[in-house]
């Protein structure tokens, strides 16, 4: 328990005063804690203090806890999660900082502290110390390696651009491209350029453009501004979803004089927007030109080496060696010519002997008539036919009257030809037969079939 003490004695003086002590107060601890809590936050709601951050310490909870000092006191300073996470920079042991928030008095430990609201560096701005820390963080990485990037295509077919579909950088660059290859395609995505949203909106467009796969190169393009107009793309998720990229990527933000994080990360940097138009794709014209030069280059070269070949064949059938070789090839082909004469002459005399015995083979098969022979096997053909059909025509009938005899049998004992007779089939409520006329009782509803219908009845008297 925390003592207060006041005078509280009451005695008389020699000189015949008389004094009352007032009454002693005990204070509870968290009571004076609470009444000096609430005293200094009345006085000191809204203060700015600077000095250099010592013992800086990071929670899991995302507050930050540590001290300003300088050279004759200290500050505890507390700054909430839902404070810290809008700074643009991270605290670091000896950097110099000026806060605002307001005093107050941590319970727990009976401590003097600062609950921040606000931070800003001083000196350099927050933004400049959050782009310093990100590159030198990357960096560390080699996200920034040339070994990493990767080769812009000499001549996409399609390009995917991230930028706002409203502003003057799409039509700079649509302008470049239709003067310097209207053939090519190309695929914008919508994204802000600016504000909390842009970075998360330019990561979307890239990382769609790698899954569709749809585009060969892909340009990030923005116009210039202040470093707080494109702090969006010193984000280091937006960095690392560039530098994760398959497809290359080309960053145009700013002017030639700005530089971002994309930039490092990228597979390009372009001063301007309308750089990166004309560094993605080369004119027609460059092309067309570049092409001639080739082909006149080529056409030159064949000439020279087809002159050389015709010196190098010229030099070598001089030689005698050639001499001998036309002359021995010369021989064999007049072996040759006289063999095809005499294959020739031999399939001629096959011919004609072919010719002969297919004379001699139908001399003889005219002395046959084939047609007689047909006929007679004809006539021959058609009797078995008319004995057949007779048999079975005979066959049938006999087995038609067979039918007809049975089914008059059959219609004979039929139980509909008895009712016909007049006679009647009764049933009981059950649909038993009735042989019996013991089963039924009076009251009994019993059906009777006749041969034209059924009759329902009840009975009035079994006898």
């Amino acid at each position: 328990m925390f003592w207060f003490t006041l005078p509280t004695m009451s005695f008389s003086d020699q000189l015949g005063f008389s004094f009352t002590a007032p009454q002693r107060r005990i204070w509870q601890v968290r009571d004076i804690v609470g009444s000096v809590r609430t005293a200094l936050e009345r006085e000191y709601a809204d203060v700015w203090v600077e000095g250099e951050i010592s013992n800086f310490r990071p929670a899991d909870s995302g507050h930050l806890y540590f001290s300003l000092k300088d050279e004759a006191a200290q500050l505890r300073i507390v700054m909430f999660r839902s404070q810290a996470r809008l700074l643009k920079f991270r605290p670091e042991n000896g950097l110099k900082v000026i806060a605002r928030g307001r005093v107050t008095l941590y319970e727990g430990r009976g401590e003097l502290q600062l609950m921040a609201e606000y931070l800003e560096p001083q000196g350099a701005g927050a933004l400049q110390i959050a782009f310093e820390q990100l590159k030198a963080k990357l960096q560390a990485e080699g996200l920034f390696e040339r070994d990493r990037k990767k080769a812009i295509p000499v001549l996409p077919r399609k390009i995917g651009v991230v930028t706002s579909p409203r502003g003057a950088v799409i039509q700079d660059i649509l302008n470049v491209l239709r003067r310097r290859h209207n053939g090519v395609h190309i695929l914008i995505f919508p994204a802000q350029m600016q504000g909390d949203s842009a970075a998360l909106e330019v990561s979307s467009g890239v990382r769609w453009f790698n899954k569709a796969a749809n585009v060969d190169v892909i340009i990030v393009a923005r116009g210039g501004g202040s470093i707080e107009d494109l702090a969006a793309f010193n984000d280091e998720t937006l960095a690392r979803t560039i530098a994760a990229s398959e497809i290359p990527v080309i960053s145009a933000v700013g002017h030639e004089t700005d530089f971002t994080i994309c930039d490092f990360v990228a597979d390009l940097r372009a001063p301007t927007p309308s750089a990166a138009a004309e560094l993605v794709i080369r004119s027609k014209q460059e092309l067309d030109e570049r092409l001639t030069t080739l082909r006149t280059h080529l056409a030159r070269a064949l000439r020279m080496r087809l002159l050389e070949y015709e010196k190098q064949l010229d030099r070598l059938a001089r030689h005698g060696a050639f001499g001998a070789m036309r002359t021995a090839i010369a021989r064999r082909q007049q072996k040759v010519d006289d063999l095809l004469f005499r294959l020739s002459s031999a399939q001629a005399n096959i011919f004609r002997q072919m010719h002969r015995r297919l004379d001699v083979a139908a001399t003889r098969v005219r002395h046959h008539d084939l047609r007689s022979k047909f006929a007679s096997k004809q006539r021959e053909i058609d009797a078995q036919i008319e004995k057949l059909t007779t048999t079975l025509h005979a066959y049938l009938m006999r087995r038609h009257s067979r039918l007809e005899r049975l089914g008059g049998q059959l219609q004979g004992l039929s139980p509909i030809s008895i009712l016909e007779r007049g006679y009647a089939l009764v049933f009981d409520a059950e649909g038993h037969l009735l042989k019996d006329a013991r089963r039924v009782h009076e009251g009994d509803t019993i059906h009777a079939q006749l041969a034209l219908g059924q009759v329902t009845a009840t009975v009035k008297e079994p006898e």
